[in-house]
């Protein structure tokens, strides 16, 4: 009976520590500083974006993979964000996993999921890659939109005029109490200026 007593009171302790340590590792991600830092492999109807700008040959009209997206109807455009983590706290922080939003000037263009285990030390940072698939015909369909893509990937190339827009990712982590996954009660917003120099 005394060992069965133990073995109870010995559980409830772990249980309360673990409890504890989740807790922690929760007020540690609330005080986290999330940065997107880069696009990598970017991709828009097959076409390297970044040698496009690079080439300074950004007639988006000419692309073949473009051209035969629109007959389609699907125009892939593909992408890595960085997503810098640093974690300011004496405590760590951990993530189990995390959906995301990626919105361009508040438009929403993707949704996913990241099931990738990440922990940020104290006093640490990290970067975790998130990869981006998303099908722009509904915004390239129209030859003013297709313009404005242009425009920007132009921006501040010879001497013009740079232009900028808000390049937003939400993320909502999960964490595990248990065997418990739990999600954290809403989504982390993460803003960033960007221009077409995130590309090189």
């Amino acid at each position: 009976m005394k060992k069965i007593l133990l073995l109870c009171l010995a559980t409830v302790v772990l249980s309360s520590c673990s409890i504890n340590k989740q807790a922690q590792q929760i007020k540690a991600l609330e005080k986290c500083r999330y940065k997107i830092t880069s696009a990598d492999q970017v991709t828009l109807g097959g076409a390297d974006v970044k040698k496009m700008i690079i080439n300074q040959d950004i007639n988006l009209a000419s692309l073949p993979g473009l051209a035969l997206g629109l007959l389609r109807k699907d125009v892939p455009l593909r992408a890595r964000l960085n997503l810098e983590v640093q974690n300011p706290t004496g405590d760590d922080a951990a993530i189990n996993e995390f959906e995301y939003k990626i919105l361009i000037n508040k438009q929403e263009l993707a949704t996913g999921f990241i099931n990738q285990a990440l922990n940020v030390a104290a006093g640490q940072s990290t970067t975790v890659p998130v990869d981006m698939e998303v099908n722009v015909y509904p915004f390239i369909s129209n030859s003013k939109v297709m313009g404005e893509i242009s425009d920007f990937l132009k921006s501040g190339k010879n001497g013009g005029p740079e232009k900028k827009g808000i390049l937003t990712l939400k993320i909502r982590p999960s964490i595990k109490v248990g065997n418990t996954l739990v999600k954290y009660p809403g989504f982390i917003t993460i803003d960033k200026e960007v221009s077409s120099k995130i590309l090189l």
